[in-house]
């Protein structure tokens, strides 16, 4: 398998957000596999849904790896693990330590029970789009959309940069 552009994004508001995302990011580039190819400035955001809830830090990282869509979606699920996270369906949107999420896979489209890349709603996030345009300005995603045309049409003025 050739190696394959994906991007992955980070957000946690519970304990030490930018810690744990210093920290999960150095996990990641520490698995075989996976090589780390950059990292966007860290963000702050209100959180979706419950607003009885602290801020997030979110940021992206691109990373080049030979490994299939779903094999890397363990590795993400097994560090949010290692940093506490517990998956509950019924609390969706809720607080957590951790949460990696598979933005892109190279210009792939899948949709299974257990993964949808693009990831679901990336272009109404601004969270996700302002670190993802640090590392990918001119990314044009597998339905046509421009990310700077997507940017265009939000309001990102709910999102500081930290640091």
């Amino acid at each position: 398998m050739k190696p394959v552009l994906c991007y992955i994004g980070l957000g946690s508001n519970l304990g030490n957000p930018t810690a744990n995302l210093h920290s999960a990011i150095a996990q990641l580039s520490g698995v075989e596999g996976i090589e780390l190819r950059g990292v966007s400035r860290f963000y702050v955001s209100k959180p979706m849904g419950p607003q009885d809830q602290p801020d997030y830090v979110n940021a992206v990282v691109g990373i080049q790896t030979r490994l299939a869509a779903h094999d890397l979606l363990q590795i993400l699920f097994t560090v949010e693990r290692a940093h506490g996270r517990v998956r509950d369906a019924s609390q969706r949107w809720g607080a957590r330590t951790l949460d990696l999420d598979l933005l892109l896979y190279g210009d792939a489209v899948i949709a299974t029970a257990d993964l949808h890349v693009p990831h679901p709603g990336i272009c109404e996030r601004s969270f996700v789009l302002l670190p993802l345009a640090d590392l990918a300005p001119h990314q044009v995603f597998p339905d046509g959309r421009k990310l700077q045309d997507c940017l265009a049409a939000l309001a990102c003025d709910d999102l500081q940069t930290l640091g």
